[in-house]
């Protein structure tokens, strides 16, 4: 196979791992009813005027499976780590003993658990649609080197190459959603 067609291939692949992380990491954000100090993740706090995220300003645990325990390094940001937590959409009321801030995580509802598998799909699907928009950008590349030296049959063999590799992807994100619906509708 042409070398600039194998390029192309292996920047496809990393992109596509790239994709396969991002999808991987917003599960995470999703909270499956157990304390997790990965359900803070994206929130920012205001600390000296700036948008700071949380873990750069707490030590986030979990002393127990329903309970997550912020613990800030400066006190004075307590009250802003509390705003911070009630606007994100955790939609879960932290409480504030004026050392930690407590985030008790309540047992998750039918309702809520299916809201949460349908974010779960939601999550999968956006990242199949940039494993789908990372395929198209790849097969243009590859057919423009059709016009300058490359055969037509290495451009067929780059493509299927890279169909390939997008089918292995969009089956592993397949995989994550199973294992986290499964997570999510497990009482």
């Amino acid at each position: 196979m042409n070398e600039e067609i194998q390029l192309y291939l292996d920047e496809t692949q990393d992109l596509m791992r790239k994709a396969l992380e991002h999808v991987s990491h917003e599960f995470t954000k999703i909270r499956a009813g157990k304390a997790s100090p990965n359900m803070l993740d994206g929130i920012l706090v205001k600390y000296y005027g700036n948008f700071t995220p949380i873990q750069q300003v707490a030590s986030i645990n979990t002393p127990d499976a329903r309970t997550v325990l912020v613990k800030p390094w400066e006190k004075n940001t307590l009250a802003e780590i509390e705003r911070s937590i009630i606007n994100s959409d955790l939609g879960i009321n932290p409480q504030n003993d004026g050392e930690v801030i407590r985030l008790n995580i309540p047992p998750l509802t039918e309702e809520r658990r299916k809201n949460l598998a349908k974010q779960a799909k939601s999550e999968a699907e956006v990242g199949k649609i940039s494993l789908r928009n990372i395929r198209k950008d790849s097969n243009e590349a590859i057919k423009k080197l059709l016009k300058e030296s490359v055969s037509e049959d290495d451009v067929k063999e780059g493509e299927g190459k890279v169909q390939e590799i997008t089918d292995a992807h969009t089956a592993r994100i397949d995989e994550l959603l199973e294992k986290k619906e499964k997570e999510i509708m497990t009482i």
